[in-house]
Parts: C-alpha cells; structure tokens; sequence
C-alpha cells in the first residue's frame, strides 16, 4: 500500500486557515522586495496649460510617519461639530529642492519629445559629484 491517499487526508484536516493562522503583515507594504531605486521619482505631471507661465509642477515628498493631533471639527449638523476630536495624520518631508536644469518638450505623432536641455551654472560640487560615476578620476 502507498502512503499517499494518507498525505491528501492530512492536507484536508486544517480547514478555516484564516481564523487559527490570521495573515502576517500589512498588505500595504508589498510587494515585499528590494526598492528598485532609494530616491523618489514623479511618476505622473499635471496637463500642461499653454496660457499659463513656466512653473514647478511637482515636488518630492516622503513619509517620514505617523502621529495624531486633537482639532475641533467645523462640520455644521454633526454631532462633533465645535468639539474636538483626536486624528490621525502623516508626516511628510520634503527636503529642500534645487532647479539643476530646464527640459524643454516638443509634441509628436508618437508623443512628448526632448528637444532641448539647459543646465544651470550655479550648481554645487556636491550636485556635479551625483552625475559622475567615478568623481576622483573625472576631469573637473
């Protein structure tokens, strides 16, 4: 006689695993896996108005945590309204950001295109070190 008839039983006896062996960890945190870069990217831009000027269309945040604050709520016909109450809230750092460069973008039939760069001049030797790979063998 083989043994595996015995093998599926065993398999079947742990019914409703959910109850015994709740899941661990937040799902808000996978996929569970090394961050494919350390610094933050814009991943999606406002749609461009012409009429409007030039002007800084996103600005990189990360969250630093969480902490709670006691406010009182302005929310007419309800029942906490002009008492106070204890919310969650996210803290975000936004390190100070520097204007390196200005692309410029030209409209084609297969999408947005560069069509031109432009560097600024001001910039630090800490800012040129991050664009090379080797700083102590480039020629500065």
């Amino acid at each position: 006689t083989s043994s595996f008839p015995t093998k599926i039983l065993k398999f079947r006896v742990m019914s409703h695993r959910k109850f015994e062996h709740p899941r661990h960890g937040s799902l808000g945190f996978l996929p569970r896996k090394r961050a494919s870069r350390h610094r933050g990217k814009v991943k999606a831009f406002p749609k461009d108005d012409p009429t409007k000027p030039c002007r800084l269309t996103s600005f990189l945040g990360y969250k630093a945590g969480m902490t709670h604050i006691v406010r009182e709520v302005e929310k007419p016909g309800s029942k906490l309204h002009k008492k106070e109450t204890c919310e969650a809230v996210t803290i975000i750092e936004t390190p100070p950001m520097v204007v390196v460069g200005v692309v410029g973008y030209v409209k084609t039939p297969r999408g947005l295109r560069s069509l031109n760069t432009v560097w600024a001049q001001h910039l630090s030797e800490e800012v040129r070190r991050r664009f090379y790979k080797n700083w102590a063998k480039s020629k500065k």
